[in-house]
């Protein structure tokens, strides 16, 4: 089983960026396609970006031209950089394989975006 832990969330202002880290266990994480989810209030939990194991990626509309997702397979990372942040970014975002088994999700990482 592979265990992830979000980090790097926080209260931004409108325009501002973040940086979030995804540390992972398990010998096989370097064979997984991996994804950025996030959850917003009353909303249900939506993809924002995934990466394959080689690199290529893919991002929801909404964040397209702003966010950026990457990993190191060598260190175990999933990294999701967001540019240019808006209101509507705020969510609880949490990594994890795509596609993500049930009742897999763990803590997440807050971002509010907000003046």
């Amino acid at each position: 089983q592979v265990q992830l832990v979000e980090s790097g969330g926080g209260l931004v202002q409108p325009g501002g960026s973040l940086r979030l880290s995804c540390a992972a266990s398990g010998s096989i994480f370097r064979i997984y396609h991996m994804g950025w989810y996030r959850q917003a209030p009353g909303k249900q939990r939506e993809l924002v970006a995934r990466i394959a194991p080689g690199g290529s990626s893919y991002y929801a509309d909404s964040v397209k031209g702003r966010f950026t997702i990457s990993r190191d397979n060598a260190k175990n990372m999933v990294y999701l950089q967001m540019n240019s942040l808006k209101p509507e970014d705020t969510a609880v975002y949490y990594c994890n394989s795509y596609p993500a088994p049930q009742d897999s999700w763990g803590q997440g990482t807050q971002v509010t975006v907000s003046s």
